[in-house]
């Protein structure tokens, strides 16, 4: 599996999707939130900084681009300075938006978010402000949108609907769009609006409700596999589809289809931000049907996608490199925990690409105690990548003489691997870690509060591209040389 899934994934080409669906600008002004209104009891925000992101099916064609397909935007925008930036925001993520129309009667759907910052790093969403209209397309704009459909359907290899229920896919207008594409021989998958009716569906190739949705539209809730089953057929046969793909939350997804019923597992992740996680999800599956790939497969990326997005803030795009970066990662990487020094900044170069933060520390580990979970633990809480430089053999036997080490390296690299604190270890020959940190470049350095006074190797080197270096208080009483002494003792007296 692990195989096939890098392969299908580094296999993708650039497929034409056409994405027909609200298109909206996503806005998020960032403010430090400092004190409370003495007009109100609201925070005050001191705006910071404002983004502007592709929201809607606007995000689903921004991460079509990400991964690599081609897609065609269809949909309708407003004629105002909204509009304006969502085309340039849609320009720069290289999506061909020939097909966004101006109704000069109705604003371009926009969502602002205020972001407070906590101590000008935690984001706290604050409260939401939309600007829309709901109102059905007057009959020449319904025309000139299907007459686009229309031109566009016999250049692209599949179809996308992104339905908000903002007033474009109308009852009629989607069943045409759906019946269009099937007689043009081209998929269609659907992430539909919240409501209880998906008749405007029927005859679309793959739907993506989330649990919520499903349960709304099926009559009962979705609580386990067997739920999700059941949904799953009746969406299946009552909408004529090919697949159903009900997002499932940490769970994963259930993908139902004529010949197969599963739960599709993904991992658990540290939710950020479900913002655009639909979306994602609706673009992975796009590009990887549209290059031939199974349900199976496409959903299993599809799960993977949408986990690196809920990590990230607000609606963003995940790339190919970061999907491969994690199916990597899932599977122990490529070589387990020990790495030498090469192999290392390859690893750590792509969980950089993941902006993770590394955090290193070094020292001979030699006879594990309580002080050093400890410390490593501490290591753990600076940062989201723990590596260990750990002295070989020759080069304990330099520091502490030459009964020493108790253990050889390879057997504390294997009890080192075995602690989840700690992510990558490096054997290195030299007295001192320095050509490792080096090559390393961690964006934190930990060393015990013992070499305060003697200066902490790397510092200077750390510090000179902006890395920080800590000093981790230390378990009194216990180290290496004292639990030998002690054991050395008691053999005495044996």
């Amino acid at each position: 599996m692990y195989e096939n899934l890098l392969k299908t994934v580094t296999n993708l080409g650039s497929p034409k999707v056409l994405v027909v669906g609200d298109f909206m600008l996503d806005v998020y002004v960032y403010g430090d939130a400092l004190r409370i209104s003495p007009e109100a009891p609201v925070p005050i925000l001191k705006v910071a900084k404002t983004e502007h992101r592709c929201g809607g099916a606007g995000s689903v064609a921004a991460n079509l681009a990400a991964l690599g397909a081609a897609p065609h935007c269809l949909g309708v925008i407003g004629d105002d300075r909204n509009s304006e930036i969502l085309r340039e925001k849609l320009t720069e993520a290289g999506v061909d938006i020939s097909g966004l129309l101006e109704a000069a009667n109705r604003p371009t759907v926009s969502k602002q978010r205020l972001i407070g910052l906590a101590q000008h790093r935690h984001r706290q969403q604050l409260i939401r402000i939309d600007e829309e209209s709901a109102e059905p397309l007057s009959d020449e704009i319904n025309e000139a949108v299907l007459s686009a459909y229309e031109e566009k359907l016999p250049e692209v290899d599949i179809v996308c609907l992104q339905d908000h229920n903002k007033g474009l896919l109308s009852n009629s207008l989607c069943s045409r769009m759906i019946r269009l594409a099937n007689e043009a021989d081209r998929k269609v998958l659907v992430d539909p609006s919240p409501a209880s009716d998906y008749s405007k569906y029927i005859g679309a190739t793959v739907i993506t409700p989330n649990r919520k949705e499903s349960s709304a539209v099926v009559g009962f809730e979705i609580t386990n596999t067997e739920t999700a089953a059941g949904a799953a057929e009746y969406l299946l046969r009552e909408l004529k589809l090919k697949a159903v793909v009900i997002t499932l939350d940490k769970e994963g997804a259930y993908l139902r289809t004529e010949n197969t019923g599963l739960i599709v597992p993904t991992r658990a992740r540290n939710v950020y931000d479900v913002t655009g996680a639909g979306d994602m999800v609706l673009a992975t599956l796009a590009i990887t049907l549209a290059a031939g790939c199974d349900y199976e497969t496409a959903v299993q990326l599809s799960n993977i996608a949408g986990g690196i997005e809920v990590e990230k803030f607000g609606t963003a795009t995940v790339t190919v490199e970061e999907i491969v970066d994690e199916i990597v990662s899932q599977h122990g990487g490529k070589g387990g925990k020990v790495h030498a020094a090469d192999s290392l900044v390859s690893e750590l170069d792509r969980q950089r690409r993941q902006r993770k933060t590394v955090v290193f520390t070094n020292g001979c580990f030699d006879v594990l105690h309580r002080g050093h979970i400890d410390y490593l633990a501490f290591c753990r809480r600076q940062g989201d990548v723990v590596v260990v430089g750990l002295n070989s053999d020759s080069s304990v036997r330099t520091i502490k003489g030459p009964e020493r080490p108790i253990y050889g390296q390879d057997d504390r690299a294997v009890i080192l691997a075995a602690l989840e604190t700690v992510d990558y270890i490096s054997i290195f020959d030299e007295p001192d870690p320095l050509n490792l940190i080096k090559k390393v470049r961690p964006d934190v350095l930990v060393k015990g509060e013992d070499w305060a006074e003697k200066g902490v190797i790397g510092r200077e080197f750390v510090e000179s591209y902006g890395g920080r270096v800590v000093l981790a208080r230390l378990v009194e009483g216990r180290s290496s040389t004292s639990t030998i002494e002690k054991m050395k003792s008691l053999e005495a007296k044996s």
